[in-house]
């Protein structure tokens, strides 16, 4: 316990300073921006980077990650409508960080990752009637962490990441009903890890991420029905636009989809629509990478990450069509 105590208390004196240094994310200029940010509740768990996160219903569920001394395998539940959190049963598989989770059709998926020695392609199914796990196949393809995961109505998928050696654009689907794992084929964008996704109606939208220590500017869309990919307009399409990123995290909100943290403390909103972003109110918290998210139809969060060595249990959401107030 006094270890964590004192990491927040680092992490609090540290984040001053960087408000400081990087004055872009507390600064006046927001004013003009739309959204707000307001504190949340503060993640129950030990501060971490790299947790996975996945929505059932009206709860969120986080767990695993890295918290600068230990891989965890604790999983927890916030309570959206009611605003606490509440510790579950442990990941059973071991200690893990930048694991993919999603959630089909009332369950919860957890696997691949790091255990500070090697990549890793086990996977659990979570039942949170029963508050169970239960250990499935593994991974189709090849061990690797800083993958992507999400889910549609029947089926997981997980794509991309780093295998140890390489990086990968590879994409799989997982069938829950057969318990088998299936290579997709069809998706043409670049190498990468540390990509996010985010989810509008039946549409996931990938992107972000760095391949051979650049980042990447390319954007694509899956039709969970049809299961194609189709190629979007770069992140660097327009001169003004900076969401290339990696370490970021993605969610949702209605019919827009969101991008921020990572590399860069700004945040942006994508219009399926149009194809196109604009910029929103930069993340009001310290700046960070390698944090969690989750989102409702309605209400989007972020919470947990890191920032060099300072890891963080603080949790943020996100109103992107109210005024900025720095007083909140």
């Amino acid at each position: 316990m006094k270890k964590h105590f004192l990491k927040r208390n680092n992490t609090l004196f540290f984040g001053l300073a960087l408000c400081t240094a990087f004055v872009t994310s507390c600064s006046s200029d927001d004013s003009s921006k739309l959204g707000n940010w307001i504190t949340g509740t503060v993640f129950d768990g030990a501060p971490r980077s790299s947790a996975v996160s996945f929505m059932i219903g009206d709860y969120g569920y986080a767990g695993t990650g890295y918290d600068g001394d230990y891989y965890l395998n604790d999983f927890w539940q916030y309570d959206i409508n009611g605003g606490y959190w509440v510790q579950k049963a442990d990941f059973p598989g071991e200690g893990r960080s930048s694991a993919v989770g999603f959630s089909v059709n009332n369950a919860g998926y957890i696997g691949t990752g790091y255990n500070g020695t090697d990549e890793l392609g086990d996977f659990y199914e979570y039942n949170p009637s029963d508050n169970s796990w239960e250990q499935i196949a593994d991974f189709g393809g090849t061990t690797r962490r800083a993958a992507v995961g999400f889910g549609s109505a029947t089926s997981g998928y997980v794509g991309s990441g780093f295998d140890g050696d390489n990086d990968k654009k590879d994409f799989w689907k997982y069938n829950p009903s057969t318990d088998t794992w299936e290579e997709m084929f069809g998706f043409g964008g670049n190498k990468r890890r540390e990509g996010v996704t985010f989810t509008i109606g039946t549409n996931v939208y990938f992107g972000t991420g760095s391949s051979n220590g650049l980042n990447v500017d390319d954007f694509w869309v899956f039709d969970t029905n049809t299961e194609t990919w189709t190629k979007l307009k770069d992140l660097d399409d327009d001169d003004n636009y900076t969401v290339e990123r990696s370490n970021a995290v993605g969610f949702s909100i209605g019919s827009y989809g969101y991008i921020a943290g990572g590399d860069a403390n700004s945040v942006w909103e994508y219009d399926p629509a149009n194809d196109d972003w604009d910029e929103k109110t930069n993340f009001e918290g310290t700046p960070r990478q390698d944090g969690a998210a989750f989102n409702t139809d309605s209400r989007a969060f972020i919470f947990l990450g890191k920032y060099g060595n300072y890891y963080f249990d603080d949790m943020y959401e996100f109103r992107p069509f109210e005024e900025y107030d720095d007083e909140d």
